[in-house]
């Protein structure tokens, strides 16, 4: 087995995973003797451009003027996260915020400005000021964009695209590295293509896997590998059952479900259905407005009411050179589908968007497993609770990446990992690829399929359960169908992701922000705790202390 080491591993190509991979290099490089001596290694399953980051359209989270204060951001923030969110990790995001944005500033990211200079703020659902930074309608891909070049720029960090993780190498209950193969090789032919890659530190930044439904405004390279990487080498996580679906994805035949964007809700757009009726006051009085999950819950059961296929996003009521400034992107894509988004309504539903459950960390992104760390939608740090609060996602990725860093630099600066004489990884003979591709490609399928009937907006135990018994059968089926290539590997993951996400929500008997039980429709003080798997057991842990 090919062996190469390194000073740290990080694996993902996202805003988490390269700023995590810049503040490595920085933080190594100040305390060596020279760049070489630091070597940190990122991996990436494509290149550094295809991430949901790159997806995300409507911005980032700050406190940056003065009508504003860090106070009423923790305030809304806690507020979304209906009771589940750790007041100390929120105190953490907040108070770091505008330290994370000059900097971004600095490293050439260009946020929108008004006249004058100052940065432009936009308002989105359940904030009670305008905070959110953006870059048009393009901001994920702004930040992703230039956080790349500056990772490409850095002698220090060596780029493995097209590489996808197997599993971590365990020793003794430490991780020390990880197992990986490139996609350009054809391992069914020749095994010893896997690799091993060895590191005193390990940093998971893979994403979410909101591609576990079949209805999702993620890419398809979305399918929760750090999770369940974490998962099998016995790390804990936490609150899995909390999926945040947007209320507004691009609902046309044939058309990907494109996220358009709770900006443009922000900046005045109405949502109406087939009528034209602003029903979402019916069922809140913030209307558009209001927290996520109650617009995803009012879209989905108005529809079921109506028996209409779509709403609508009307964007009339904003004007005309405002919508071209802001939404050049959606303008685009809604083209395509020959919308033109000036003068017709944006047929809409939701789908799956966020992941707020992950692996446990703590605020410096330590896991449970010791050399192993998580950042941004991979890890649980208790910013989001139940539901997260909108822009605060790319607020995290970069207020706990360079926390992770400093954190590394005071546990592991010196920590060495022995390099092992010998390493063995099960080898897999793929004698009929095209006949196990297809069984697992039915399988991704019907998973996705199922996981978006059984636990998407609204649950019930029957269906969760039926889901859960057959997760577990396909997971079984997997392991006869084991091959190395990228479909199997992630539908593996997906599987284990999907088993960890509906033993989550049949375990909590209530409703509580993004988890909705028909079941059991009210919170109930008991279940305000977070949910906690390790290994096969489920459990409830109770919030820690505010300090």
């Amino acid at each position: 087995m090919k062996k190469r080491q390194f000073d740290a591993i990080v694996v993902g190509g996202g805003a988490a995973g390269l700023y995590t991979a810049l503040c490595l290099s920085e933080s190594l490089s100040a305390n060596s003797s020279g760049l070489a001596a630091r070597k940190i290694c990122l991996i990436t399953k494509d290149n550094l451009s295809i991430s949901a980051s790159d997806w995300a359209q409507g911005g980032i989270a700050a406190v940056m003027h003065s009508d504003d204060s860090s106070l009423l951001h923790a305030e809304d923030t806690l507020k979304a996260g209906a009771g589940l969110c750790e007041p100390a990790a929120v105190k953490v995001l907040v108070n770091s915020a505008r330290t994370q944005i000059e900097k971004l500033i600095t490293l050439g990211v260009d946020f929108d400005r008004e006249i004058g200079g100052l940065l432009a703020m936009t308002l989105e659902a359940a904030h009670s000021r305008r905070r959110v930074l953006h870059a048009a309608d393009a901001t994920g891909h702004a930040l992703v964009s230039k956080l790349a070049a500056r990772v490409l720029e850095r002698e220090n960090i060596q780029v493995l695209s097209e590489t996808i993780v197997l599993d971590l190498l365990m020793q003794q209950g430490r991780c020390n590295g990880l197992f990986c193969f490139s996609l350009n090789q054809n391992l069914s032919k020749n095994p010893s293509e896997i690799e091993c890659l060895i590191a005193p530190v390990v940093v998971l930044a893979t994403g979410g896997g909101a591609h576990v439904f079949s209805q999702t405004t993620n890419p398809p390279s979305s399918t929760g590998d750090g999770v369940s990487i974490a998962w099998r080498a016995g790390g804990l996580v936490r609150d899995m059952e909390f999926v945040q679906f947007h209320p507004t994805a691009l609902a046309v035949k044939d058309a990907p479900r494109f996220l358009i964007s709770e900006a443009v809700r922000g900046e005045g757009a109405h949502l109406v259905d087939d009528k034209g009726d602003r029903f979402t006051f019916e069922y809140d009085p913030h209307g558009e407005l209001a927290p996520r999950d109650v617009v995803s819950r009012a879209v989905f059961t108005h529809l079921q009411k109506t028996g209409a296929s779509t709403v609508f996003l009307d964007l009339k009521p904003i004007p005309p050179d405002r919508i071209a400034h802001r939404f050049p992107n959606i303008i685009k894509i809604c083209q395509q589908w020959q919308i033109d988004i000036f003068s017709d309504p944006i047929p809409v539903t939701p789908a799956a968007h966020y992941c707020m459950g992950g692996i446990v960390t703590d605020a410096d992104g330590k896991t449970s497993i010791s050399g192993l760390y998580a950042v941004g939608e991979t890890a649980s740090t208790g910013v989001h609770g139940a539901n997260r609060l909108a822009s605060n996602s790319l607020l995290e990725c970069f207020v706990f990446g360079v926390r992770l860093a400093d954190s590394v630099i005071k546990d592991q600066i010196d920590l060495q990992v022995d390099l092992p004489a010998s390493i063995d990884y099960p080898e897999v003979l793929d004698p009929a690829p095209e006949i196990f591709n297809s069984q697992t490609q039915a399988i991704k399928d019907a998973l996705r399929s199922i996981v978006w009937q059984a636990a998407g907006i609204c649950r019930q135990k029957a269906e969760l359960e039926q889901a859960l018994t057959q997760i577990q059968a396909w997971r079984q089926e997997l392991i006869n169908l084991k091959s190395y290539t990228r479909l199997w590997v992630e539908t593996n993951n997906l599987a284990d992701f999907a088993y960890l996400l509906v033993k989550s929500a049949l375990f909590r008997t209530e409703s509580r922000g993004a988890h909705y039980r028909l079941d059991y429709p009210d919170p109930d003080p008991t279940w305000q705790q977070h949910t906690l798997i390790h290994a096969e057991e489920i459990s409830r842990s109770p919030l820690a202390s505010e300090i």
